[in-house]
């Protein structure tokens, strides 16, 4: 059986944009304390978003992490008092101008060092509804990808979120 460590002090070292890092120290099995830097953020949503003609709806967007354009599925965090589901089917909108048919696939942790999990869907039939509804932090072109483009994109590990795609696909018999 593992043992559970006993939790002896919490405290936010720094965050912005609804991400923190908080120092947590430890007690272990053997009475000593050791401290962990956990990364405690939202519950974001992400999609893999399919049109009817199954091309991949993508996000090509600048992301300070890498600091490097990269191909995104669509995806962002939820406001108050929204189920997931809500969530992903604003953020599509927002950020691609599509609506379709949203499922919920699953939900997935980010690490071992986050309390983050992401809640995964797919949306199919998707169809150009609106333009875009961009935040003023965010930068988008949308990119459309046929399934076999899409596949090569995710095997080289060039997309964040790559867990909701392989997910998604699994779960649309697409893999």
């Amino acid at each position: 059986m593992v043992y559970k460590w006993k939790e002896k002090s919490r405290e936010i070292m720094c965050g912005k944009y609804g991400r923190y890092l908080e120092s947590v120290q430890f007690e272990f099995k053997d009475g000593t304390e050791h401290e962990f830097i956990i990364k405690k953020e939202g519950h974001p949503v992400c999609v893999l978003a399919l049109t009817e003609n199954n091309e991949v709806i993508l996000s090509k967007q600048f992301r300070p992490g890498p600091q490097k354009v990269l191909l995104e599925l669509p995806g962002g965090g939820r406001d108050d008092g929204e189920t997931p589901k809500q969530a992903i089917a604003r953020e599509l909108l927002e950020e691609t101008g599509y609506a379709g048919d949203v499922e919920f696939v699953t939900r997935v942790y980010d690490c071992g060092y986050s309390n983050l999990h992401r809640y995964a869907f797919v949306a199919t039939n998707c169809k150009k509804v609106a333009e875009q509804k961009l935040d003023q932090n965010e930068e988008i072109e949308i990119v459309l990808l046929s399934l076999d483009k899409f596949r090569k994109h995710l095997q080289s590990g060039e997309l964040t979120d790559a867990e909701t795609a392989y997910l998604g696909l699994d779960f649309l018999g697409l893999l």
